[in-house]
């Protein structure tokens, strides 16, 4: 029985208000925009494959989307270099956290693209010459999944380039092993500004449900990604997508996701629904944990778990 009526039908504002009360959790500080961020937002959304689109309050609230671009660099790497990227990128857990200093052993790649040092790979691979044509690149393309149009917070790109030096560390290390074939300074200037991308909950609601879909924007019916890219980025999610987290998530969520230190969480259930979650309070690995919570309480009300035996 297919699970659109019942996810046309959620309240996302009653699963909102089971949600507030939950305390704890530390707002990022790493930059001052984030630091700023309210701790009492929190957003909802669901893109069900049909086009349709459920919110509920907050989710028209615009955030920097973060980590939660990295499955998208993922995706426009994939596209971009015809699928040279899985040559160039790992797609094994860390069990580590996603700053982590760290490249395999032996090849110089990065463990995989839900870790910085995998991010600031893919956002160089995608098509562009220098740092102003990536970046285009990257904003079309996060668009495209969107089905809107979206822009970068310059102070956000800003301060995320001035103050990401453990990501510069990164760089120079896959400078130095041959890896990273852009300047340094240049690869961390477009992942900088991919992270400052303003989405709201609705927006990456969508973006997870063209992931879903098979590479297909069911709001624009615009085909963005192969279905094979599309495959490959959620496997990915499935399994590295809340760091060294994942495996907890995949057991009590079941559903391919991406965290974000902004707060936000991007789903991707194949075949059936995006979602995303916006509230700012993190637990110690990067997670929203009002997210955690609500992502919990969805694939259960929904029956969304991957692993799950409907109706069992």
């Amino acid at each position: 029985m297919s699970r659109t009526p019942e996810a046309r039908a959620y309240d996302l504002d009653a699963l909102r208000e089971r949600v507030l009360g939950e305390g704890g959790g530390t707002v990022d500080d790493s930059i001052p925009q984030l630091a700023a961020a309210d701790p009492g937002l929190c957003g909802l959304a669901l893109a069900l494959l049909d086009g349709t689109v459920r919110t509920s309050a907050q989710a028209d609230v615009p955030f920097s989307v973060q980590s939660a671009v990295k499955p998208f660099l993922f995706a426009l790497a994939l596209l971009d270099t015809g699928g040279r990227a899985l040559d160039l990128i790992g797609i094994e857990p860390t069990g580590e956290s996603f700053d982590a200093i760290k490249l395999e052993t032996g090849t110089g790649r990065p463990p995989n693209p839900m870790v910085n040092a995998g991010a600031l790979l893919t956002a160089a691979l995608v098509d562009g010459g220098d740092v102003e044509g990536r970046t285009a690149r990257i904003l079309r393309g996060l668009s495209a999944f969107a089905g809107q149009d979206l822009g970068v917070d310059e102070d956000v790109a800003r301060s995320e380039h001035l103050l990401g030096d453990r990501n510069h560390a990164l760089a120079h290390l896959m400078r130095a092993e041959g890896t990273l074939e852009v300047g340094a300074d240049d690869a961390v200037a477009v992942y900088a500004a991919a992270c400052a991308v303003r989405v709201d909950a609705r927006a990456l609601a969508v973006m997870g449900a063209t992931l879903a879909g098979g590479g297909v924007n069911p709001v624009s019916g615009e085909r963005v990604v192969p279905a094979g890219v599309a495959r490959d980025v959620v496997s990915v999610m499935a399994t590295c997508g809340v760091y060294d987290g994942s495996g907890r998530w995949m057991r009590s969520v079941g559903v391919p996701a991406k965290s974000s230190v902004s707060g936000g969480i991007v789903l991707s259930a194949p075949g059936v629904l995006g979602a995303a979650v916006v509230s700012p309070p993190l637990d110690e690995q990067g997670t929203s944990v009002r997210g955690r919570v609500a992502c919990e309480a969805l694939s259960a009300d929904l029956d969304l778990h991957v692993f799950g035996v409907r109706g069992a």
